[in-house]
């Protein structure tokens, strides 16, 4: 399959590790695919779906006990502590190699091993990168068959000398207690045990295409971000693009895919969607900032996906999907999740595999869809898909937006001053946590830049890289903001609309980036005249547009200042290796908020 040495000798030890039975290349072809999707149907490992409703489409169960990322399982394996940093879990590699080895000793016996070569980014673009996965699971197969450029192409990119990320997976006996996602940057090295869940095992996304990636980028000066990438087309046809970042689960996909609200689709206004998750991101020849969506597919979290919520996301799962830990109506073989629809099926198979009566299941309490149960879906099939999605020199970026929930600390939208006070604003960025991450769900949490789980070095040293990032751009560099949809009123009702109507924020953000319309400086940066973000056709009246762009500093001091969740608490466990930056302008916002 390759003359490449380097591959060769590296599936040699792994085939000697891991003992599989037989060794699968994968090629990419269709041919191979369909047959290897035969083979799962028939173990049980994936469920046909109705071919004529869902054509191409399957669904997967996994253990009850293997639904989301574990974070307490995941490990950075750096040559000392500091380089892995006080908010990432740290192995010494020699200690994570031995350790993990004696669990994979023998993980594939009497099982198929298949290598999976992939390409993460479009082939032969300066940002795309090359990885193998060795995998024994047909599960893993289909997925970056749908989530990366995958097969022949790939060794293809690679040639005789290329290096690549090793990616090692054995779902072994999927025991909690000996499950671990343990990444050696610099080894380029991902070895992930006793998880089937996606986002443990699909090695290409967050594992390889942040953690691993970002500590690439700190090296080879360019960045590697938990970002969407949307285009914005204005009524004269041009189109600027958009880097945002928001933990997961926060309306992230539906920004993403959003659908402008009639009012300004019928002016001629557009949303092209670029990339869901991940941006790969490089200054171009131009000196400006281009970003790359390094994935083909999008991994999405099904409930409250509808027509309503997110219509371009719920299109592209009608054909070439694959489901998992979703509930089955099996009258026809669809599928259904809380927020699709208001009618759970009365024939239903929930997600831990019971059939049940949907409607009394659900009106009892019972969910029959996992609140974090995905679709693996191609990005082709997304209508709102951009026609730069396949460029291999990306996108230019004009502004690069933060965002998170907070029911009462920041408004609705504010610009940093400039870079550096923008790399502050995301790096004390917080947000109620969700179920796409094990634990408990609704507590603040900080997570900067949405990379807290994601970094794979010092997260002090990453701020450090943005800084230099931004001195290389200079006046090139995108202009920084934040968002806030989740604004609370004293009744706790959300006062902005959100979905289509980001939009209208969206307007002002690039309207701001070409010095076209004028804003209010505040304590926390520049905060939009409320008479400049337009809100016709929206039940909202110009005293709630005022709350929504509210600074209270007594709130923010708290944020500042609070023992266990505060700014000042969070960067004071980075020690020495803040740097000096983030301290200056913590001091500055704390002297402002107190003026």
């Amino acid at each position: 399959m390759t003359k490449n040495q380097k591959v060769l000798t590296w599936l040699e030890e792994m085939k000697a590790l891991v003992k599989p039975e037989n060794v699968v290349w994968i090629t990419g072809e269709q041919a191979q695919l369909d047959e290897l999707t035969k083979e799962a149907v028939k173990t049980g490992e994936m469920i046909e779906l109705n071919q004529e409703k869902l054509p191409g489409c399957y669904y997967h169960r996994t253990a009850e006990n293997d639904v989301a990322r574990v974070e307490d399982r995941t490990f950075i394996c750096t040559p000392t502590r500091e380089e892995a940093g006080p908010i990432n879990n740290w192995i010494e590699p020699s200690e994570a190699y031995a350790m993990l080895s004696k669990l994979y000793d023998g993980s594939m016996k009497g099982r198929t091993m298949y290598v999976v070569p992939y390409i993460m980014g479009v082939y032969g673009s300066p940002f795309s990168k090359v990885g193998i996965e060795l995998t024994d699971s047909i599960y893993v197969v289909l997925n970056m068959n749908i989530m990366t450029r995958m097969g022949n192409i790939a060794l293809d990119m690679l040639g005789d000398d290329g290096d690549f990320v090793k990616c090692l997976h054995s779902k072994k006996d999927v025991n909690p207690d000996e499950r671990y996602i343990v990444h050696f940057p610099q080894d380029n090295t991902i070895w992930s045990i006793n998880s089937a869940y996606g986002g443990n095992v699909l090695l290409g996304k967050k594992c390889f295409a942040l953690r691993i990636a970002s500590a690439m980028g700190k090296r080879e000066g360019w960045m590697a971000e938990h970002m969407l990438i949307l285009g914005v087309e204005n009524p004269k046809g041009e189109v600027k693009y958009i880097c945002a970042a928001f933990p997961s689960a926060c309306g992230k996909t539906n920004l993403a895919m959003l659908i402008p609200p009639e009012y300004l689709k019928n002016k001629g206004y557009k949303v092209w969607t670029v990339g869901d998750d991940i941006s790969w991101l490089r200054i171009g020849e131009d000196g400006r900032l281009w970003a790359m969506n390094p994935e083909a597919g999008f991994f999405g979290v099904a409930p409250g996906t509808s027509e309503k919520t997110n219509f371009n996301a719920l299109e592209s799962t009608k054909k070439n999907t694959i489901f998992t830990n979703v509930a089955i109506n099996n009258d026809d073989m669809t599928v259904w999740w809380e927020g699709l629809d208001k009618n759970p099926p009365e024939n239903a198979t929930e997600w831990k595999g019971s059939k049940v009566n949907g409607k009394e299941y659900t009106a009892e309490g019972g969910k029959l869809a996992h609140p974090n149960s995905r679709f693996t879906a191609p990005a082709k099939n997304c209508p709102c898909i951009s026609s730069e999605f396949e460029n291999p020199k990306g996108v230019p970026i004009s502004a690069i937006v933060f965002g998170g929930r907070r029911a009462k600390c920041a408004p609705l939208v504010y610009q940093s001053r400039d870079w550096q006070h923008g790399t502050f604003v995301g790096a004390t960025m917080a947000s109620e946590t969700t179920a796409a991450a094990a634990g408990a769900v609704g507590v603040v949490r900080r997570d900067p830049m949405a990379m807290k789980p994601f970094v794979g070095y010092n997260m002090a040293d990453y701020w450090g890289h943005w800084l230099e990032m931004g001195k290389k751009l200079g006046d090139k560099a995108p202009k920084i903001f934040h968002v806030n949809w989740f604004r609370k009123d004293e009744n706790d009702n959300f006062m902005w609309p959100g979905f289509g109507d980001n939009m209208r924020v969206l307007l002002w953000i690039l309207d701001r980036c070409e010095n076209k319309v004028g804003a209010k400086e505040t304590a926390i940066g520049y905060v939009p005249n409320p008479s400049d973000i337009d809100i016709e056709g929206l039940d909202i009246d110009a005293k709630t547009m005022e709350e929504l762009l509210t600074i209270d500093n007594k709130t923010w001091l708290e944020d500042v200042e609070d023992p266990n969740t505060g700014i000042k608490a969070y960067f004071a466990q980075f020690g020495d290796r803040l740097p000096k930056e983030m301290a200056e302008e913590l001091a500055k916002l704390e002297a402002n908020l107190k003026k």
